[in-house]
């Protein structure tokens, strides 16, 4: 497990930045007939969100025209989805992708899944807000009439933003793995209150057994509040003694108790919980090679953690798949698209 590890990014704040430069350079590349493409890449790229949004302002000024109106109008195809995507303010883009994801016909699961299992809570409420501000509705509203059963229901709990944060009580953690020892016996479960399992006590390695057990609507329920509320740290010393004391990994235990999408935000979760980087790497990894290169969710995880731990995402995919994200980018995409994101990725010849 890689709880509390040190994370990195791959986009970092431009030394010496000065927008209305930029400004006067992206217009030239975007105004007339033409574009210069590569000229956009160098620029958008290499600068952090917080000075994309201040280009943008000083691109407005200049010209009168909005930076994301022209990118739009200019570009095209999956290039185009990379630049706008970049000029989003970080929750403004979750936003984003939600309300896409559940617009019109049919709903993009993975996409909610990858987005409110790894974000914190301060993410969340941002977004929240956000989604609010573009498109006039209640995001916990839409992610209720879009989606159903228990995949709803954890996704509802998880919008509300409510994880208990830095909290740790490895004692507790032990007492609660002690009552697996009663396990190979699904009896003497006693239900306990809702505030006893929020709270880790004695019943919540219960909990989890009796969920995988007797997968009731109750059992899901008490264990999706436990996966939604404790801390990142506190559910990590709960994942180690599960473990320890059942000889399962809590991952093979929800995969063999559950399916459908209910069981793909459970372990998104708990790999989240675990090592977020690892869970992106595996995302990408499986948007590469089992779908013939998803491009929106390749281009959603890059830019999204692009300035958070993109760069640790990075050693964790060459750790467990062989081959660098960089390698695997570039045999699968092409053109700008492709030089787009190797710039993200901040990949170089090395990495191939």
């Amino acid at each position: 497990m890689f709880c509390g590890d040190y994370v990195q990014g791959t986009i970092f704040p431009a030394p010496n930045f000065n927008p209305v430069l930029d400004a006067e350079l992206l217009g030239g590349a975007l105004q007339g007939f033409g574009c210069d493409k590569d000229l956009l890449i160098d620029i958008l790229t290499q600068r952090c969100n917080t000075q994309r949004l201040l280009i943008a302002e000083a691109y407005l000024g200049a010209f009168s025209r909005d930076l994301v109106g022209d990118l739009k109008e200019k570009l095209s195809n999956h290039f185009k989805d990379v630049m706008v995507g970049l000029m989003y303010p970080p929750p403004s883009y979750d936003a984003h992708e939600l309300w896409h994801a559940m617009k019109g016909a049919g709903t993009d699961e993975s996409c909610l899944i990858d987005i409110l299992a790894s974000r914190t809570n301060g993410e969340i409420f941002q977004m929240r807000e956000a989604y609010y501000l573009q498109y006039s509705r209640d995001l916990q509203e839409d992610i209720y009439s879009e989606t159903s059963g228990h995949f709803r229901d954890m996704l509802v709990s998880l919008v509300q933003g409510t994880r208990e944060e830095g909290y740790t009580d490895p004692a507790t953690a032990t007492q609660d793995a002690m009552v697996t020892r009663t396990w190979g016996s699904c009896g003497g479960f006693v239900r306990q209150p809702r505030a006893v399992v929020l709270a880790g006590g004695p019943a919540a390695f219960q909990v989890l057994w009796e969920a995988c057990q007797q997968r009731t609507g109750e059992h899901k329920t008490l264990l999706q509040l436990m996966l939604c509320n404790k801390s990142y740290q506190q559910l990590c010393l709960v994942f180690q003694e599960f473990q320890s004391i059942s000889g399962q990994d809590i991952v093979d235990a929800i995969n063999e108790c559950y399916d459908g999408y209910f069981r793909e935000l459970l372990v998104a979760v708990v790999l989240c919980i675990r090592d977020k980087p690892a869970y992106f790497a595996y995302r990408l990894y499986s948007a590469i090679h089992d779908f013939g290169f998803h491009n929106k969710t390749v281009i959603r995880i890059l830019i999204a953690r692009s300035e958070i731990d993109l760069m640790t995402v990075r050693k964790r995919y060459k750790e467990r798949y062989g081959k660098s994200l960089f390698h695997d980018i570039k045999n699968f995409a092409s053109g700008h698209y492709e030089k787009a994101l190797l710039a993200i990725c901040a990949g170089d010849a090395d990495d191939y």
